[in-house]
């Protein structure tokens, strides 16, 4: 990896933190251009009451001078401003663990007397440094093009439908719904089935589809399985707490279908190779051909819910409900900008690795000379080749 980055802090320790090492020299950086994209976290129907205390801003304490990047490390960092609450105070112990949460195996792993060292790491507050991260390399990505962008395709069993929509239109129109869903008749219907669970104090879970546009052709590898871009891409996204699944493309109906079905047929415009169709999700053996990336991602039911599960008592020894801890209902709409920068990173890391260099005045050029999916930059020369001797 060409772009790295490391979080440390707690969900209510005194604040959150992060180095982002790798950005080029010479990037236009200011805190509200990250800024804009916390608040973006912060907003959807279904949240916590926490969304109403926190309202994040980024300090940037390294790496940045006169609002450009020098090539150093940038470091990062988020106040919790509940942690005033939490100061000093003798908070009670937490010893039942709640079913699919990090509560009980975290406990086991490391040895914990209190489920909470576990939960307080584990909490999807840490995404928030995740976004300030991926702001930046949204930043980075722009200089050449390069838009990520998000919507919620689906909640509760509420499916949206697109029909003949581009992706920029749903990425637009994502932003003017409170669930994040481009379709207005859907995003109506998930924001009534949201309702209805947070007055049965239940959650929903959901599917979300992130897309990247302008790529270029070879970004990724096919020669090595840990620098396939898909790969590196399933790995991000499954990182973000609730994330259980992932397809690139139209990966699972693909799987239904003959082999001259499901890919994507090549033919020939002036001296352009094009594709009217974009089954594999812009990703060909692990490199980028050009199409829009497209993930989709599956999202559970958040484990913390108001109506108890049952669990077990570790201290007392058996059988008991769970407690609640404050949490959303259904956090699927402000996923959109968490998974928007784990991809954004990803994408980022790949363009720094083919194009080389220290500064943006050293990879723009380099960029512009890429070879395209033109007949001129594939010169073949039509001869046998003995490739063993």
């Amino acid at each position: 990896m060409f772009l790295r980055f490391l979080t440390a802090g707690e969900s209510h320790g005194p604040m959150l933190c992060a180095i982002l090492d790798g950005i080029p020299a010479g990037l236009p950086l200011e805190t509200s251009m990250i800024d804009l994209e916390l608040a973006r976290r912060q907003k959807g129907f279904g949240a916590g009451d926490r969304m109403m205390i926190e309202k994040d801003t980024v300090q940037i304490i390294g790496g940045v001078m006169a609002a450009t990047t020098t090539g150093s490390p940038i470091a990062l960092l988020i106040e919790n401003r509940d942690h005033l609450k939490w100061k000093g105070q003798a908070v009670s112990p937490l010893t039942t663990p709640r079913p699919g949460h990090v509560d009980l195996v975290g406990a086991i792993k490391y040895g914990y007397r209190d489920l909470r060292p576990a939960l307080e790491r584990a909490s999807a507050r840490e995404t928030s440094l995740r976004v300030a991260a991926g702001a930046v390399c949204k930043q980075f990505l722009a200089q050449f093009g390069i838009t990520v962008g998000g919507y919620v395709c689906a909640i509760g069993g509420i499916q949206a439908e697109f029909e003949d929509s581009s992706y920029r239109d749903r990425i637009e129109g994502a932003e003017l719904s409170n669930t994040r869903c481009p379709d207005p008749v859907a995003a109506n219907k998930m924001q009534a089935r949201i309702a209805e669970m947070m007055n049965q104090k239940d959650t929903l879970g959901g599917v979300l589809e992130i897309v990247a546009l302008g790529l270029p052709v070879g970004l990724g590898s096919y020669v090595q399985w840990d620098r396939r871009l898909d790969a590196r891409l399933a790995m991000a996204v499954l990182s973000v707490q609730a994330m259980k699944g992932v397809e690139i493309g139209d990966a699972f109906h693909n799987a239904q279908l003959p082999g001259t079905e499901a890919h994507d047929e090549i033919h020939l415009e002036g001296d352009k190779l094009k594709r009217w169709t974009n089954r594999a999700g812009g990703i060909e053996s692990g490199v980028t051909n050009g199409q829009p990336v497209v993930l989709r991602v599956a999202m559970k039911p958040i484990a913390t819910t108001l109506k108890p599960q049952t669990s077990v008592d570790l201290i007392q020894g058996r059988e008991s409900p769970t407690g609640y801890e404050r949490s959303d209902f259904c956090p699927v709409p402000r996923a959109v900008p968490i998974l928007e920068a784990m991809v954004a990173f990803v994408l980022a890391d790949a363009l720094i690795e083919k194009l080389g260099g220290d500064s943006l005045a050293e990879m723009k050029p380099r960029f512009e000379t890429m070879r395209k999916a033109r007949l001129d930059d594939l010169t073949m020369d039509n001869t046998n080749h003995i490739f063993w001797e």
